[in-house]
């Protein structure tokens, strides 16, 4: 369907950089998933791309057609908005057809291609209401439908899904990723929920100050960050962080011990080292020296159904977060001291510079 290249784009309000000289392409009939914290630039992306806002520098390509230029008219492109910005006074047949009447396709056909649509998405009982007579789903299929009947090259979704409760959202979740696998178009996503972009991306892009983090798998992004930022900001709850120092070529001293590394680091370096939460184990009585075992004082417990969150405190000061199964809770005793391991290769290491 549709092929995009960033190269080089950068946008500036006044002398504020919103994105800053990004490389991206976006395959083929590709999920690709826009993630970061607000502000990072990830909505501003998605409007350079539909052509609302105008690039400061840099191109973007679709199908090797530089569309930088153009007007969003122009680009073939579909874009579904957090708001669903639908008519108030149409109806849910009127508001699917509105796209296709302004292309001056003719009403037989309009008709046609709106029923399809309405009927892929369970519209069709209600294509003679108006939005305000709609649920907030209902109202997301109606703007999601309108995207589709026109059949573009790409497909931008902006945040779509959060006006939406939880298990409506779970829902939505489940029909966009249906409907992508049945029409194979080009897709980008934006959301600011990471367990939204788990579940549905091809592929990542983790975004910070304008500028793209790193681009990944779901997989990849959550087992292999590269950066700190990162690692800090996909999972619930977070990585742990560790302040740790090269104390020779294969091991690091912590606050709460020493670790030998199978990995060649700069000596006297200052580093940080993560950890997974789930990564974190009660200790058995077998010494291993790629492990650290360390005592504890647990002080929280928190029952999340099949799973509990679990805070710890070293007597550096160093403070843990662990998740385990519901089965364990009963190791895992406030104010008791247990032992705990963390092995060499379930650590991550940033550099401090």
């Amino acid at each position: 369907m549709g092929q995009v290249t960033f190269k080089n784009v950068s946008k500036s309000f006044g002398s504020t950089n919103i994105i800053d000289g990004m490389n991206l392409e976006v395959h083929n009939s590709e999920f690709l998933v826009l993630l970061g914290p607000s502000g990072c630039g990830k909505s501003t992306t998605l409007r350079l791309l539909a052509g609302l806002e105008t690039v400061s520098s840099g191109t973007i390509s679709i199908n090797g057609r530089d569309v930088t230029e153009l007007e969003p008219r122009e680009r073939d492109i579909a874009m579904v908005f957090q708001n669903y910005a639908l008519y108030p006074t149409m109806t849910v047949a009127q508001n699917l057809g509105f796209g296709l009447k302004a292309k001056q396709i003719p009403p037989k056909l309009i008709k046609e291609k709106v029923n399809e649509i309405a009927y892929l998405l369970g519209l069709t009982h209600l294509l003679n209401r108006k939005p305000n007579a709609l649920s907030g789903g209902q109202q997301q299929r109606v703007a999601i439908g309108r995207a589709i009947v026109r059949k573009p090259k790409v497909f931008l979704f902006d945040e779509p899904l959060s006006n939406l409760d939880a298990n409506l959202r779970l829902e939505m979740r489940a029909e966009i990723m249906k409907l992508h696998r049945e029409i194979g178009a080009t897709t980008i996503f934006v959301t600011h929920d990471q367990e939204e972009a788990m579940a549905m991306a091809d592929r990542i892009v983790i975004m910070d100050n304008g500028s793209i983090e790193q681009i990944g798998t779901p997989t990849e992004i959550y087992f292999q960050p590269k950066t700190f930022m990162v690692a800090g900001f996909i999972g619930n709850p977070s990585m742990n962080f560790i302040k740790g120092k090269i104390s020779n070529k294969m091991e690091i001293s912590m606050p709460i011990g020493r670790i030998k590394i199978n990995a060649l680091l700069n000596l006297g370096e200052d580093i940080e080292v993560g950890i997974r939460p789930e990564k974190i184990k009660l200790a058995d009585s077998k010494s291993k020296s790629t492990e650290i075992k360390v005592t504890v004082l647990v002080t929280y417990v928190e029952l999340l159904g099949p799973r509990a969150v679990v805070k710890m405190k070293h007597e550096s000061g160093q403070e843990l977060t662990s998740v385990i199964e519901h089965d364990e809770i009963e190791s895992y005793k406030v104010g008791t001291e247990i032992n705990i391991s963390l092995a060499s290769q379930a650590l991550h290491f940033f550099p401090k510079n």
